[in-house]
C-alpha cells in the first residue's frame, strides 16, 4: 500500500469536517503539516504555468491536495432562508470566506497556495440576494455585449469587471456564460452571447480574457447544452455528437482559445442521460483532450452527484457545498483513493490543474484583497455606458428617431423608467450604486432569483438633461388613460420590460401588460416609438403601428442614460442582433417548451436533434421562415456601402476583403457580415453560416479597408469517426450584408478538397 493511500486511509477514518481556521490539522486531521519547504522552485515567475505546478504537486500532502478539491458555499445560512432554496438550513460559511459571496475554497498556506475566493460574474461581480448586498458596477447583459459584435468592447467590460472583482478581493469569477440561445425562451439568454458559435465564442471569450487581464481566474460555462432552466437539475438535452461539435460545443471551442480560462463550470443537466459533471464525453473526451483544456472543472451549485463516478469523469473541484447532498469531494473523495476506485494519477491531475490555472492567470502571484475604496465607479460607469450604447439595437425607425429639436411635447409612459433601468435576475445579480428604485413594489418573486432589480440611472431623468422638451411621465398603468395623455404629446415613448431570471423560463411576451400598453397608445398616437428591455426576443404583436423600436436589452449602470443619448442622436445606434426574433412560437423548432407545466419525473427529454447544429438563423433559413428580426439586423442613423469585396486564398486560408464607406451625414459604426454558402454537396446543417464580422466606425465620407480570416470550421463539417473537420471541395458564395437575411450579391470561390485536426489546424488537402 503507498503511502498516499495509508494517508488517506488515516484521514478518511477521522471524517470530514468542513470549515475550519486550519482545515490541513483538523479538516483532515493529525499529523500537524510540515514546516514550509526550503526551496521554493515553484515560484520562479520565469517558469511557465505546467512547469511550475508539477514542481509544487510534488510537495504536496495528501491532505492538502484534498483541500484544493472542495468548494464551500460563501454565505451564512441567513442568507439560505431569504433565498429559499434550502428553508431552516443551519449553515456557517468559512470564516475566511467573504460575505456574501458564492464560493470558497481553502489554500494551503504552508506552500504559499491562496485561499480561492469566488464571486459570481458576467455582468459584473455579483453580491448574494438579501440584506445590504455589496455594490458594484454592472455592465449591460451578456446579450447587449453580444449585440455589439465589438471584440474591444467585451475585453474591455471584462477587464472592468476582473479590476472590481480584485479590489472586492475575489480571485476566481464565475463568468464566460457562453450557452447558445437555441431555446429562445431560456430565462437566462441574458447571461449569454446569442445563437451562433462563432459570435458568441468569440465575445465570451474576449470577456473571459479581460477578465484574468487582472490576475484572477475566469470560468466558461454552463458546460454544456444547459439551454433551458425549466428543470435543468434534472432534464436530458439529448444530441448527436456531429450536431454538438457544429453548434454549442463549438462555440465553447472557440471561447476557450480565445480567452484561456483557467476554469469550466460543468452544468446541471443530464447530457445524452448522463449528467454534465459526471459525464466523461464532455469533460473529458471532448473539453480536456479533444479541446486540449488544461485548466479544472468545478461544478455548478449543487450540481454534483457522486464521488467516484464524478472524480473519474473528469469533475476536479465540488463548488458550493451544501448545495450538494453531500460532501462528495471531502473524505469521500479521500476513501475513493485509498480504495482504488479514483487512482492517485487521477488525484494528482485534479489538483495539477486548479494550480495551472492559479500559475497560468497570475493569480498564485498577485494576492488579492479587499480594497473597495479603490474601486472608481465613475470611470467603470462609463465603461458600461459605452457597452450599453454600442450594444443598443434599433430594430425600426420611420424617421421618428433621432428626437428631433421641434418636439415640444414628449410624453414618456410605462416601465418605471421614472426609477431607473431593469436587470435580469439569479445569481448574476449585480447590486448598484444608489440601492435599487422599485424595492417597494410589487413587481415579482420575493425570494431566489428576485428581487427584482433596477438600476437607480432613469430614462426620463436623463431625457430632461438631453431635451428642451416638455417631458411628462406616467407609469401607464390604465392603458386608457396613458393613450388619452399620449395624444397631447409631439413624440410618445412607451418603454416595455421584460424580467428574465435564472431558475425560470420567460414567454416572449413583455411584462405589466406591456403590450396592450403600447397597442393602446400607438393606435392614439402615430409618432409612437417603444423602449424595449428584455433579456433576450419578444413577439411585438404592435410592430406595425409605431414608428420606431429600440432594444435595450438590460443596460446596466449607466443604462438610462445610454438610452437618452440613443434616442436623442447624440450617438448613433451601432447593434446588431446576436439573436433571431422569431414572429411567433409557431416558427421554433419547439413551440412548446419541454416539460413545461410537468413534473420533472420521469425525467424530461429534450431533442436537440430536431434542429441540430441548425441554431437560430440557420434554422430559420433551412425552413425557410421569414422572422420578425433577422440575426445581425440594427439599423443606425447614417448609411453604409460595401464595395469591393473579394474572396481568396492566403497562407492555405479563406480570405475576404471590402471597403466600407460611410455614406450617410453623421458619424456612425456600421457591423460588415461575412455569410458563406455551401454547396449541396458540403452536407452542411443549413444553407449559410457566419463567417466573419468587424465593427468599423467612420466619420460622413470616410472608407475603411477590411480584411477577414475565415476559421476554417466555419466551412467544415465534424467527422465524429474520425474527430477531424472536413471540407469538401466545391465552389462557395460568399457575400456581404447587414444581417443574416439582407445580404449584398455573391462572389464564388473554390475551394479544394481539406481535413483539419479538431482544433482547426490543416492535416491534409486534396
Amino acid at each position: 500500500m503507498s503511502f498516499l493511500k495509508r494517508s488517506l486511509i488515516a484521514t478518511a477514518a477521522l471524517g470530514a469536517v468542513l470549515f475550519v481556521s486550519n482545515p490541513a490539522a483538523a479538516q483532515f486531521g493529525p499529523p500537524p503539516p510540515p514546516p514550509p519547504p526550503k526551496e521554493t522552485p515553484w515560484k520562479n515567475t520565469s517558469l511557465d504555468a505546467a512547469t511550475r505546478a508539477d514542481l509544487l504537486l510534488k510537495e504536496m500532502l495528501p491532505n492538502e491536495k484534498l483541500t484544493l478539491l472542495m468548494g464551500h458555499f460563501g454565505t451564512d445560512a441567513q442568507w439560505m432562508n431569504f433565498r429559499g432554496d434550502i428553508p431552516g438550513l443551519a449553515w456557517k460559511m468559512p470564516a475566511e470566506a467573504r460575505p456574501q459571496s458564492a464560493g470558497f475554497v481553502f489554500g494551503v498556506p504552508r506552500l504559499g497556495i491562496p485561499n480561492q475566493w469566488q464571486a459570481d460574474a458576467g455582468i459584473g461581480v455579483a453580491s448574494q440576494a438579501g440584506p445590504n448586498p455589496r455594490l458594484r458596477t454592472a455592465l449591460p447583459s451578456g446579450m447587449a455585449t453580444a449585440s455589439t459584435w465589438d471584440r474591444d468592447m467585451a475585453f474591455a467590460g471584462g477587464a472592468m469587471i476582473g479590476r472590481e472583482a480584485r479590489l472586492s478581493g475575489f480571485n476566481v469569477q464565475l463568468a464566460g456564460g457562453v450557452n447558445l440561445a437555441r431555446e429562445p425562451r431560456n430565462g437566462r439568454n441574458f447571461e449569454y452571447a446569442g445563437e451562433d458559435p462563432l459570435l458568441a465564442g468569440v465575445m465570451v471569450g474576449e470577456q473571459i480574457r479581460g477578465i484574468q487581464s487582472n490576475h484572477i481566474i475566469s470560468t466558461v460555462k454552463h458546460y454544456a447544452f444547459n439551454d433551458q432552466e425549466t428543470h435543468r437539475n434534472s432534464a436530458s438535452a439529448n444530441i448527436s455528437d456531429k450536431n454538438g461539435r457544429e453548434s454549442d460545443l463549438l462555440a465553447f471551442q472557440f471561447a476557450i482559445e480565445v480567452g484561456k480560462p483557467g476554469a469550466a463550470m460543468c452544468s446541471y443537466n443530464r447530457v445524452n442521460s448522463v449528467y454534465a459533471c459526471e459525464n466523461p464525453y464532455l469533460l473529458t473526451d471532448v473539453l480536456k483532450t479533444d479541446f486540449g483544456f488544461k485548466g479544472f472543472v468545478m461544478s455548478d451549485w449543487g450540481a454534483t452527484h457522486s464521488t467516484i463516478p464524478a472524480a473519474n469523469a473528469g469533475l476536479d473541484q465540488q463548488s458550493g457545498y451544501p448545495f450538494d447532498k453531500a460532501p462528495y469531494f471531502a473524505g469521500a473523495l479521500g476513501d475513493a483513493v485509498a480504495s482504488g476506485q479514483v487512482s492517485e494519477a487521477r488525484l494528482d491531475d485534479m489538483v495539477r490543474r486548479v494550480l495551472w490555472a492559479m500559475f497560468s492567470t497570475g493569480a498564485f502571484d498577485n494576492a488579492v484583497e479587499v480594497q473597495d475604496d479603490k474601486i472608481d465607479f465613475t470611470a467603470n460607469g462609463k465603461v458600461s455606458q459605452a457597452d450599453a450604447e454600442a450594444g443598443m439595437v434599433l430594430l425600426k425607425n420611420e424617421g421618428a428617431l433621432p428626437l428631433v429639436a421641434s418636439a415640444k411635447k414628449i410624453v414618456i409612459l410605462g416601465g418605471h423608467a421614472d426609477r431607473g433601468v431593469i436587470s435580469g435576475g439569479g445569481s448574476s445579480q449585480v447590486y448598484g450604486r444608489g440601492g435599487n428604485p422599485v424595492a417597494d413594489l410589487d413587481l415579482g418573486p420575493k425570494f431566489f432569483p428576485g428581487p427584482v432589480s433596477y438600476y437607480p440611472d432613469s430614462p426620463v431623468a436623463a431625457l430632461k438633461r438631453l431635451t428642451k422638451a416638455e417631458i411628462v411621465y406616467d407609469d401607464g398603468k390604465n392603458p386608457q388613460a396613458a393613450a388619452e395623455l399620449a395624444k397631447s404629446a409631439d413624440v410618445v415613448i412607451v418603454f416595455g420590460t421584460q424580467w428574465t431570471a435564472e431558475g425560470v423560463d420567460a414567454s416572449l411576451s413583455l411584462d405589466q401588460n406591456g403590450d396592450a400598453l403600447i397597442e393602446a397608445v400607438a393606435s392614439a398616437n402615430k409618432n409612437t416609438v417603444v423602449v424595449v428591455e428584455t433579456g433576450g426576443p419578444v413577439l411585438m404583436p404592435w410592430l406595425s403601428k409605431t414608428r420606431a423600436v429600440l432594444e435595450a436589452w438590460y443596460p446596466g449602470s449607466n443604462g438610462g442614460t445610454a438610452i437618452a443619448r440613443i434616442l436623442t442622436g447624440a450617438v448613433s445606434p451601432s447593434g446588431r442582433l446576436p439573436v433571431t426574433f422569431p414572429a411567433s412560437l409557431d416558427q421554433l423548432p419547439r413551440p412548446v417548451l419541454d416539460g413545461l407545466g410537468k413534473p420533472d419525473r420521469p425525467v424530461t427529454q429534450i431533442n436537440y436533434d430536431i434542429e441540430g447544429a441548425a441554431v437560430g438563423y440557420k434554422w430559420f433559413d433551412k425552413q425557410k421562415l421569414q422572422p420578425l428580426f433577422a440575426f445581425g439586423h440594427g439599423l443606425t442613423y447614417s448609411s453604409f456601402t460595401y464595395k469591393n469585396l473579394k474572396a481568396d486564398m492566403r497562407d492555405g486560408n479563406l480570405s475576404v476583403s471590402l471597403a466600407v464607406s460611410n455614406t450617410g451625414k453623421r458619424e456612425a459604426a456600421d457591423v460588415p457580415q461575412i455569410y458563406i454558402s455551401s454547396p449541396d454537396s458540403a452536407g452542411w446543417e443549413a444553407p449559410k453560416r457566419l463567417a466573419g464580422w468587424d465593427k468599423v466606425a467612420l466619420k460622413p465620407g470616410q472608407s475603411k479597408a477590411v480584411t477577414l480570416s475565415v476559421d476554417p470550421r466555419t466551412l467544415s463539417t465534424f467527422d465524429p469517426a474520425t474527430k477531424t473537420w472536413r471540407l469538401k471541395a466545391g465552389t462557395y458564395s460568399v457575400a456581404v450584408g447587414t444581417s443574416a437575411d439582407s445580404l449584398g450579391k455573391a462572389i464564388e470561390v473554390a475551394l479544394p478538397e481539406t481535413i483539419f485536426d479538431i482544433r482547426g489546424q490543416k492535416v491534409k488537402v486534396n
